[in-house]
């Protein structure tokens, strides 16, 4: 019996030494430290820009004879032609909205010729050498992609010409700078904080002007009066300078 009483106390004994054992104080861990708050690049259209452009256009002219009773549809015809040139402007960007003016000069081919409806023995040739635009612009940005319209004053640079439909010889001819205005649309997309690359396409509304032919002595040969709108659709390419144009970034 007491053998028994012995090692019931020696186990009792062993059990509250476990017990205090756990109940002891464990060493403090520190938590690990928070990730660092991303960096998002938010990308800034402000500044100054200069670009290069190229694509295709197209011009359509309508001929009227002018008598001294009037003017006397003669049909209309189609110029078509390339088109390369450069532009330079500035855009200052509030929020997401980007509102910025440009200036635009383009050398262009778009020629045609046609043989009048009117004197079938005559042909009307009509060619737009240079065109240009000064437009404001309002545009939308989603960080790097811009949607943006664009409205101002157009001007081309035009030769016209009657020619002889058997021959081909020039029998008078004159060039004219019109100017009108222009509406267009467009979107960019800024592939380095500096480049930017997008397509763009312009309706110019040129309207109607009288203009007098003379041939090649100088002496008045027809007036005719002729209407002229042109579209063009263009790749652009834009390099933005520094400063006020660098991209910004914000914490979170």
């Amino acid at each position: 019996m007491k053998k028994f009483w012995l090692s019931a106390l020696a186990i009792l004994g062993m059990a509250h030494h476990a017990s205090a054992a756990d109940l002891t104080a464990r060493p403090y861990t520190k938590a690990p430290p928070q990730p660092p708050a991303p960096v998002v690049a938010i990308y800034d259209w402000t500044g100054f820009y200069i670009g290069a452009n190229g694509g295709w256009g197209q011009a359509r002219n309508c001929w009227d004879f002018v008598t001294p009773t009037g003017t006397v549809r003669d049909g209309c015809h189609d110029a078509s032609g390339g088109v390369v040139g450069g532009q330079i402007g500035y855009r200052w960007q509030t929020g997401s909205w980007v509102w910025g003016v440009e200036g635009q000069g383009d050398w262009a081919d778009l020629s045609a010729s046609r043989v009048s409806l009117l004197r079938p023995l005559v042909s009307e040739r009509a060619k737009v050498d240079g065109l240009g635009l000064i437009t404001g612009q309002v545009g939308y940005a989603w960080n790097a992609a811009l949607l943006y319209v664009k409205g101002g004053a157009a001007v081309t640079g035009n030769r016209f010409d009657v020619v002889s439909t058997m021959t081909g010889v020039n029998l008078a001819s004159v060039s004219s700078t019109r100017w009108g205005g222009a509406v267009g649309v467009g979107f960019e997309y800024g592939f380095t904080p500096n480049w930017s690359v997008g397509v763009e396409y312009d309706h110019l509304f040129i309207g109607t002007r009288n203009i007098n032919l003379t041939d090649l002595t100088g002496a008045f040969f027809e007036t005719e009066s002729i209407r002229q709108d042109v579209d063009i659709g263009l790749l652009r390419v834009n390099y933005r300078f520094g400063g006020w144009g660098a991209p910004v970034t914000a914490h979170y």
